[in-house]
């Protein structure tokens, strides 16, 4: 693949801005610098090349991780509260270029929500892991406003009743990890859900700092991970998604 096309896959701008960018000798190529804009090199995952200084690797498809910090919307146009998407550098963003340019996140946390959020551009990725049918888990730590007891835990685990949906919803698996404090596991993600099914039981979430996702499948939040930051998904990461906990 031309060189030119390498960076406009990924994200660095217009055909004309990426070739712009190789002539004026801000790429280099595994440490080679290169003014050629159709200089051709195998597109395989993880080709390194820096653009303007900056490390970048290449990936057909993009795959990330970032962990969502309270106060930020996961909406490419928000209302109150900034977006995620600014948490990501602008490649990131731009990557295909088009209509449909740059990665999606995988379901959405609420602004209050913090935790781990994927996002990728394989449309088909974002359909498995966001479709209900797939039962893909997700585990959510709680902080209640009122204490929490065994009542509550087996009313979660044997189904509640929301008012949009006849059909009880239940957690996948629920344990108390504290006074006001519960490990929640659900397999769909109906709106609010979290919150509305601590509601049916006759608590509520607290407003701050009261929800966080802390694992998709058997992937886990790393602990290094600060609010904010996001990185690729290894290999061993994408496994652990499908996983089951």
């Amino acid at each position: 693949m031309q060189l030119q096309e390498i960076l406009f896959s990924q994200g660095f701008g217009t055909r004309r801005v990426c070739a712009g960018l190789v002539q004026q000798g801000h790429v280099a190529v595994d440490g080679v610098p290169c003014t050629d804009p159709a200089a051709e090199f195998e597109a395989i995952e993880g080709l390194r090349f820096t653009v303007q200084g900056v490390a970048w690797e290449y990936h057909e498809k993009a795959y990330l991780m970032l962990h969502k910090p309270a106060g930020y919307e996961c909406s490419q146009k928000p209302s109150t509260y900034p977006s995620i998407y600014t948490l990501l550098p602008a490649p990131i963003r731009q990557r295909g270029g088009g209509a449909a340019a740059g990665v999606q996140a995988v379901g959405r946390l609420d602004q209050d929500t913090t935790g781990l959020l994927l996002l990728s551009d394989d449309g088909k990725f974002i359909h498995r892991m966001s479709s209900p049918k797939h039962h893909v888990p997700k585990v959510y730590e709680v902080l209640a406003k009122h204490p929490v007891d065994d009542q509550q835990v087996a009313k979660l685990l044997a189904g509640v009743v929301l008012d949009d949906d006849p059909k009880p919803v239940r957690a996948a698996a629920c344990e108390k990890t504290g006074e006001n404090r519960l490990s929640l596991t659900l397999t769909e993600g109906k709106y609010h859900q979290v919150k509305r099914m601590i509601a049916a039981v006759g608590n509520r979430v607290e407003e701050v700092g009261g929800l966080h996702r802390s694992r998709i499948g058997s992937l886990g939040l790393p602990a290094d991970l600060k609010p904010g930051e996001w990185r690729w998904l290894t290999l061993e990461d994408m496994a652990s998604i499908s996983a089951k906990t």
